[in-house]
């Protein structure tokens, strides 16, 4: 398996190659989930050379990168005439990437008109250009990646529940790399080894402060971030030793940092929630301020792990988290009791 990009040790690393160990030898679709930065490209990539269609083209495409009155040409292709400017016949990536691998990044970002087409696409295993009424035969592996909740999307409309469950067929969640405890220095030492190759540098020495001062930081950027930096640090570099610029990590107090989206939302919920007294549903309740629905706010509590208000009366049998972390009413009704419910966190 060619992994040369994939480096780390620890136990959710190790799972990580298990999942990829797994899901590679079949076609089926996987969306990998992770913050910026976690490498779910280069999982992609892994996949994909792990599989029988190694030898076959690996296709990408960012659906953010691309302005969504071009995305449609760009994936299916067009035919010549198709629209203004379109003077000759275009390949889509999908075409390009038959009998191999299309990686779909920033798949959260593909416009709701173009969902049913793409639907379509994975389903049946054909493709139609812009301008053609013909359908040409793709066989195509999709991997899909994302850093927002598709899930959260789906229920506020924002993604096609179909579309989700047909790239969800085999889920891979990477770790930030604040999670992966002892594999910074793995990773400080490869990239010191690249970057020092690459600029015609012998650094052999990392001192071990430097590592230390590197293992203790929480990277918001993940491993991009951490690349970032050694390559800095190797640029900055004069002799041997490895000499980085330490003071910029002081400059990113971690006490303040928000480090992915559901981070920030859980955090404006819960900062709702106290505003209200705990109180999620009625006129003056934290879904009204937050203008949402009220069993929109439960099932976003729900997702981020929110229970009951422990200050509440313990007579008062409002929701409580159940053994698997979900939302439960302590009374049995489920979501459609009093309006005026108490959560904390959980």
């Amino acid at each position: 398996m060619a992994m040369s990009d994939l480096i780390g040790s620890s136990p959710k690393f190790r799972a990580l190659l298990e999942e990829i160990n797994m899901v590679a030898p079949v076609d089926s679709a996987v969306l990998v989930r992770g913050e910026t930065g976690t490498g779910k490209e280069v999982v992609a990539k892994a996949i994909h050379a792990a599989s029988a269609r190694r030898h076959q083209p690996f296709v990408a495409i960012n659906c953010a990168a691309i302005p969504a009155a071009l995305l449609e040409s760009e994936l299916f292709g067009y035919e010549r005439g198709a629209f203004t400017g379109a003077i000759a016949q275009h390949e889509g990536r999908f075409q390009a990437a038959d009998r191999g691998t299309l990686f779909l990044d920033e798949i959260g970002d593909l416009p709701l008109e173009l969902q049913p087409k793409l639907l379509r696409v994975l389903q049946e295993q054909q493709v139609e250009r812009l301008g053609s009424s013909r359908s040409l035969p793709v066989n195509v592996r999709v991997i899909a990646a994302t850093n927002q909740d598709l899930w959260g999307m789906v229920q506020e409309k924002k993604f096609r529940a179909d579309l989700y469950y047909r790239l969800n067929v085999f889920p891979i969640k990477l770790p930030p790399l604040r999670e992966r405890e002892g594999d910074i220095p793995l990773l400080v030492s490869h990239f010191v080894r690249k970057f020092a190759e690459r600029q015609g540098k012998a650094i052999d020495c990392i001192p071990e402060e430097v590592m230390e001062a590197l293992e203790s930081h929480s990277w918001p950027g993940n491993i991009r971030e951490l690349q970032n930096f050694v390559e800095r640090a190797v640029i900055t570099t004069t002799g041997a030793v490895l000499r980085p610029r330490l003071a910029e990590l002081l400059m990113q107090p971690a006490s303040t940092e928000v480090r992915t989206l559901a981070d920030a939302e859980r955090a404006h919920i819960v900062a709702t929630l106290r505003e209200t007294n705990w109180v999620v549903g009625g006129r003056g309740g934290a879904a009204a301020r937050l203008g949402l629905p009220r069993t929109t706010l439960i099932a976003r509590m729900q997702r981020l792990g929110l229970a009951k208000n422990p200050a509440a009366p313990s007579e008062r049998r409002w929701h409580s988290a159940d053994t698997d972390g979900h939302l439960a009413n302590a009374a049995g009704a489920g979501y459609g009791g009093s309006d005026r419910e108490q959560v904390h966190i959980g």
